[in-house]
């Protein structure tokens, strides 16, 4: 058969994913650095850039936690790209996340294709997904559109192959990027072509990792070719460690690992970069790219209770994962600086690797990354992949022949603006930002833009679509001074232009004159948020609840109301505010459980246990977040020191932890010594 490319349906049990928290992500105005905990192990030239980058926040986005764990049978649209050899399976619209790669020859899944469909809290917008491979842009972390759709088209190479083409603007960076899928007739590799464009005249802050599920087992064994890697797991920073043998430890089999950790592989400046994962046959994927994607990890959740707790959270119990990942540096506590107007293209490869059994689990790891490597060099020599890359860099502006995706609205808004503004956009003719792109999103904006009036809209409704583009403050703050646009939602937006560009003055005197022209709960929130950053956390207590009052049947504000009044150490308003939402906010699980806490400090221990042995299901739980596991430890405390008539020493918490272990569905612990 020669290649085809199809779009279709996959059915598999799936949660809800609802619409973003209306509420605005504010960081703080005093902001880390960002750079992690080194090791004196780790050299010069590798901490280079570390923290670079790594502040942007995460605004004008939204967050991403309208979800739960019910699932049910559902219809998710795919495309298929399909040869003689492979099958490749994507997401429409998640990210263009490639769910599955068959080799068909074996009748082998190369990648852990995820059965199901569950939302969890590890993305930088929260919501995100485990399994396949995930294209991360732009910002250190799972990134923003890892739960959200890129537009699709297809196209075809100058040869007649077909091409599954994704891209989208970013609005952090502001970049458009793009990357186009092809698997030609007969090729046992699947490629895919990424292109960055930075089209600002400054240096920009740039991020890129593929991250890659495959499946754990014990056999299982990722090589790559580096004798050192620069370790991390989570608790005593980054070192540099030999490999592959590491205080009696082969790093590179992942079952070996008690807690969750990382292994970014030091491979030497100049050498082919891959990452493989092969099993007892020596047989599994294998990840290649041109010289641009240098970087190499392994991630693995750890064999401790809580790292299979997560492998069970984030899928079920018979698809334990771990990732192989490819990106632009060498570590993810690191973006690289793109110069101005610059264009960064790559291409990735994945495909079959069989070798030499052998070899692969021998003892000696030069011979056994040394197997793997000579075999790549075999089947895909790193000349033709070269030239593959400039092949499609020929094919990177075909135009599409036909639209399977819209992604967002961004895209042609900007280009919208730069059009009114007569200012250069260099954007190739791939990225097509179509006007029927535009929605309810951007409607606010492209009015404010044609008319230099931001509409206005009544209080109770949720205020829109965030921005923070200095050339779109720029334009609101015209709007409102000249009385254009003189009203509570106008000065809202733009108090969080101005908090988020780190104008706190501007920002509380925004917000107080949207007070002022209407008491909206929007921006008393805000305010609030703005108190807890400057350590007030009474005040920060009573403008939350008098926004909360305004608009009880707001579930991620009642949340935020109860975090600040645990803060505030004022349990019996948490409880008051918990009897008083409404019934669908109050199933509401993060909010169950701070009533929970409230709980525990008014004394009331046995509705707390209740609460954390049978009832806790809290699907946004954050990873590394250790709070029911916390809880749990915390009432067994002051269960054992009231039985013994002793008060709570350290004796008593060494005790607790060795004796009282916390249910395995509320211990997320990614290492024994979380939460001792």
């Amino acid at each position: 058969m020669s290649s085809k490319l199809r779009v279709e349906s996959l059915r598999i049990p799936a949660a809800r994913l609802g619409p973003d928290n209306p509420l605005p992500p504010l960081r703080p105005l005093e902001r880390p650095t960002g750079e992690p905990c080194v090791h004196e192990s780790v050299p010069e030239e590798a901490r280079r850039y570390l923290g670079y980058g790594g502040d942007a926040g995460i605004l004008p986005y939204g967050i991403q936690d309208d979800y739960d764990r019910n699932r049910t049978l559902r219809d998710l649209r795919v495309a298929v790209l399909e040869n003689e050899i492979l099958r490749a399976t994507f997401y429409l619209d998640y990210g263009g996340r490639l769910y599955s790669l068959i080799h068909k020859p074996t009748d082998r899944e190369l990648l852990c294709a995820n059965p199901v469909f569950q939302p969890a809290n590890l993305a930088v917008r929260n919501a995100w997904l485990s399994g396949g491979v995930e294209w991360n842009v732009s910002i250190p972390g799972h990134g923003p559109f890892t739960c959200s759709p890129l537009f699709a088209a297809s196209t075809r190479t100058e040869a007649g192959d077909p091409v599954l083409r994704f891209y989208e603007y970013e609005r952090i960076r502001g970049i458009p990027f793009q990357f186009d899928c092809c698997l030609p007739a007969k090729s046992p590799w699947l490629f895919v072509t990424v292109r960055i464009i930075n089209p600002h005249d400054a240096t920009t802050p740039m991020y890129w990792w593929s991250n890659i599920g495959v499946l754990e087992a014990e056999e299982v064994r990722v090589l790559a070719p580096a004798d050192a890697a620069y370790h991390s797991d989570y608790a005593n920073g980054m070192m540099r460690i030999g490999l592959p043998l590491h205080q009696g430890r082969d790093m590179s089999r992942p079952t070996m690992s008690p807690n969750s950790a990382d292994v970014f592989f030091d491979i030497p400046e100049g050498r082919r970069a891959w990452v493989t994962a092969l099993d007892g046959q020596g047989r599994g994927l294998i990840q290649t790219s041109t010289r641009r994607l240098r970087g190499r990890k392994l991630f693995v959740w750890g064999m401790n209770a809580g790292g299979r707790r997560w492998q069970e959270f984030l899928s079920d119990a018979d698809h334990p994962y771990i990732e192989i990942q490819a990106g632009l540096a060498q570590t993810q506590g690191q973006c690289l600086p793109m110069p101005p107007n610059a264009v960064w293209t790559w291409i990735e490869a994945y495909g079959f690797m069989e070798a030499d059994p052998e070899a692969v689990h021998g003892a000696d790891w030069d011979a056994a990354h040394g197997d793997v490597e000579a075999r790549l060099d075999d089947a895909l020599p790193r000349g033709r992949l070269d030239e593959e890359l400039r092949r499609a860099e020929r094919d990177l502006d075909r135009p599409a022949d036909e639209l399977l995706r819209r992604g967002s609205g961004w895209g042609a808004l900007e280009r919208r603006r730069h059009e009114r503004a007569r200012t250069t956009w260099r954007l190739p003719p791939a990225f097509d930002f179509d006007d029927a792109s535009l929605g309810d999103e951007q409607a606010p904006w492209l009015g404010l833009l044609e008319t230099g009036e931001f509409p206005c809209r009544a209080f109770v409704q949720e205020p829109g679509a965030w921005m923070v583009d200095p050339a779109w403050r720029e334009m609101l703050e015209t709007a409102v001074a000249t009385g254009r646009s003189d009203h509570w939602l106008a000065w809202l937006h733009l108090g969080v232009m101005r908090y988020d560009a780190g104008d706190g003055d501007g920002a509380r005197e925004a917000w107080e004159k949207s007070l002022g022209h209407e008491r909206s709960g929007w921006a008393l929130r805000n305010l609030a948020v703005m108190a807890r950053h400057e350590k007030d956390r009474q005040r920060a207590a009573d403008l939350w609840l008098e926004a909360s009052r305004l608009l009880p049947q707001l579930r991620p504000l009642a949340i935020e109301c109860a975090t600040a009044l645990l803060e505030a150490e004022r349990h019996e308003e948490i409880v008051r505010l918990y009897e008083s939402r409404p019934p669908d906010v109050a199933r509401d699980q993060r909010l169950r459980y701070l009533k929970a806490c409230a709980d525990y400090e008014l004394g009331r221990l046995d509705a707390v246990e209740t609460f954390l042995r049978r009832e806790v299901k809290m699907p946004d739980i954050r990873e590394g977040e250790v709070s029911l596991s916390d809880l749990w430890f915390a009432v067994q405390e002051k269960r054992l020191a009231a039985a013994e008539n002793t008060p709570v020493d350290d004796e008593i918490r060494r005790r607790v932890r060795e004796e009282c272990p916390p249910p395995a569905h509320i211990d997320f612990r990614m290492s024994a010594t979380e939460g001792s």
